[in-house]
């Protein structure tokens, strides 16, 4: 310690001091080229993920909405049966791929909902699910209808004599 203090005027316990709060914290120039560094990185990586998953699970959501509105279809046709014997319809808008849908009173042509399908997902197949007022389908009705998107694809079906719709994963 001798030697330290013979070659400087400065105290080897004030050396340390120092030292030490040096070391307890960073500086601006250091925090700013970290952020810097992970800024670029970002910059780089973001438009390389792949959305795929993304546009799976929305293929999915839509293939469920799909069917449960065809169920909800099916259902306002059989608790209005007494009132409306021509039934309700789900009916496809636009060409395929479909773009919207609608659920439709099949005797007064009232609209009761209209949902859209995202441009991502892709909604071919039958256009017009029409249910009579003992719950199953019409002649002249579709009885599938596919939904995919990016590798995933469902197919929904609906067994005429009894209205009952499946979804199935491809």
């Amino acid at each position: 310690m001798g030697w330290l203090q013979a070659s400087c005027a400065i105290p080897f316990n004030f050396i340390c001091e120092i030292m030490i709060l040096r070391k307890s914290g960073y500086s601006l120039a250091e925090m700013v080229a970290v952020i810097m560094i992970i800024g670029a990185l970002a910059f780089i990586a973001i438009p390389q993920l792949n959305f795929a998953a993304l546009h799976h699970k929305q293929a999915s959501t839509i293939a469920k909405r799909i069917v449960t509105d065809l169920r909800r279809t099916r259902a306002l046709a059989i608790s209005n049966a007494a009132i409306n014997t021509a039934g309700f319809r789900l009916q496809m808008l636009g060409s395929a791929p479909y773009t919207a849908y609608q659920i439709v009173d099949a005797n007064s042509g009232t609209v009761i909902e209209i949902q859209n399908i995202d441009s991502p997902i892709s909604c071919t197949g039958g256009s017009q699910f029409k249910f009579g007022s003992l719950g199953n389908l019409l002649s002249g009705s579709d009885t599938s209808l596919s939904v995919s998107s990016e590798g995933r694809a469902y197919t929904i079906t609906i067994i005429s004599a009894t209205g009952l719709v499946q979804c199935i994963e491809s």
